[in-house]
């Protein structure tokens, strides 16, 4: 039955599995599961043929829903689907957009934030997906691109009408590839020829949803366990987290899979004293942010055998999002993950980003030590990336690269009484007081350019009153002594 009272004409029939009814609301729409009995049905003219069942979604704790609606660069649309996927680190969501009867879009997770894409043509065949390495430049329809990640993905779950239905369980490739406009182009390779999808990141706020969830059904929500290696009680306050430490043992513990089987963990030996407790809530920037995890990170500079340490603290706004507030030797910033890619010259001593120009500071080796709470991508203790740090005044702009990803954070510098103030800690603001000199790197504070100075003129120095000829040392822009990074995420690259 077709219904055309509405601004769009809706497909209504019964279920073959259970006989309720099964709603088509765009005409993009070519499959659609069944809210009763979860089969999968596909349309084949007046009618509907059972093709499955589909698994029970995990609840990702968005507060997206089916049949919200918004709008976006003009265009009204209503959430018609979900689709829920698994890749080696975790999982994430895509939504599916109804626009009109010709045109849909996808509003999908982007490292903890949200990027709103529509369907693009490309001017050539998308190559093979094992030949979009990462970090390599690509051009596509008169722009350059950085394949920023790519992922072999399983199709996990599915709610409501979709365009597409990759079969479940069937891994295939998704590449992605950024630009310095801001931009993301994703490649699916679960389709011949691959789709594409361009997309630019967007903030709830900004998109007039209403129908959103209701906010006290999934914050106050949590899933427990006991800790495999203590046997203490552990608490998951997110369904999107993939990694979470035992608040006893400080063990650990890797949630991609679940906590219905068996739990990977890995001991971590000392404990970190937290500034700021796990649960804290505080305004920054205007917004209120919860800290919902921290990792210890360090840092050494290629060649170099000295250690420099700092600490992020992962922050959470339910329609922001996450961000990192980095305490570093040099001071504090608050930085996110970008949706885009920066734009490296030939010699990496510079950045472009969104029309900007970013001079590099450091370039090193990073590592986290100690890991705390719950994060949205699966941290690990050891877990190793190399990374590049650039700023343009306060401006802070941080790449950090591991195997199959390439990721960029932004931010700037934030005065430490603000951040004392905002987590009602005034009474230990001395605490908080760092030598704020230069800004640094990418994952959370950085080098401290005072002393940069002093070691260098301390090398002269030296070379001035040694004869010998062999015995001193350099000091470039690529080395730092001590200090953090600007701060960012361990992880990047896809929708996750």
């Amino acid at each position: 039955m077709v219904d055309e009272s509405g601004a769009q004409r809706a497909y209504r029939a019964p279920c073959p599995g259970c006989g309720a009814t099964v709603e088509f609301r765009s005409a993009q729409s070519t499959f659609a599961v069944c809210p009763y009995c979860q089969s999968t049905v596909v349309r084949q003219g007046d009618k509907l043929a059972r093709v499955g069942k589909m698994a029970e979604l995990f609840d990702d704790f968005s507060p997206l829903q089916l049949f919200a609606t918004g709008t976006e660069s003009g265009d009204d649309f209503t959430i018609v689907g979900r689709l829920q996927y698994r890749y080696a680190g975790g999982r994430w969501t895509e939504w599916m957009a109804a626009i009109d009867d010709d045109r849909s879009a996808v509003l999908s997770e982007d490292n903890g934030a949200y990027v709103f894409s529509r369907p693009v043509v490309l001017d050539r065949p998308a190559p093979p997906a094992e030949q979009l390495r990462v970090g390599e430049s690509v051009d596509f329809n008169g722009q350059t691109y950085t394949v920023s990640s790519s992922e072999q993905v399983t199709l996990a779950a599915a709610q409501g009408e979709l365009p597409k239905l990759p079969a479940p369980g069937t891994p295939f490739a998704v590449v992605e590839l950024r630009n310095d406009r801001g931009e993301v182009l994703s490649l699916d390779y679960g389709s011949q020829p691959p789709a594409a999808s361009l997309g630019r990141s967007v903030q709830l706020d900004a998109l007039s949803l209403e129908g959103l969830r209701d906010e006290s059904a999934s914050d106050e929500q949590a899933r427990s366990f006991n800790c495999p290696n203590c046997g203490a009680p552990v608490h998951v306050q997110r369904a999107d987290s993939k990694s979470i430490a035992c608040g006893s043992c400080h063990s650990l513990i890797d949630l991609t899979q679940g906590i219905g089987g068996e739990l990977r963990h890995a001991e971590q030996d000392t404990a970190e004293a937290l500034l700021i407790p796990l649960g804290s809530k505080g305004a920054l920037q205007g917004v209120t942010w919860q800290v919902v995890g921290f990792q210890h990170r360090v840092g050494k500079a290629p060649g170099d055998d000295e250690e420099f340490g700092w600490n992020e603290y992962l922050l959470f706004n339910r329609k922001r999002g996450f961000s990192f507030l980095v305490d570093a030797e040099d001071g504090w910033s608050l930085v996110k993950p970008v949706t885009g890619a920066p734009k490296l010259d030939e010699s990496a001593e510079t950045a472009s980003y969104l029309g900007k120009s970013y001079t590099q500071q450091y370039a090193y080796d990073a590592q986290t030590r100690y890991v705390a709470g719950e994060f949205y991508w699966q941290v690990e203790r050891g877990q190793k990336t190399f990374n590049r740090d650039f700023a343009k005044g306060p401006a802070l702009l941080s790449m950090e690269r591991s195997e199959n990803e390439i990721s960029w954070s932004y931010g700037s510098k934030i005065d430490s009484g603000a951040v004392a103030t905002a987590f009602r800690l005034d009474a230990r603001k001395d605490m908080f007081e760092r030598s704020d000199a230069s800004p640094v790197s990418a994952a959370s504070g950085m080098g401290c350019g005072a002393i940069l100075l002093i070691g260098v003129m301390i090398v002269v120095l030296l070379l001035l009153l040694s004869t010998c000829s062999g015995g001193g040392s350099g000091v470039s822009s690529s080395s730092r002594s001590s200090g953090g990074s600007y701060g960012g995420s361990s992880s990047g690259g896809s929708h996750k």
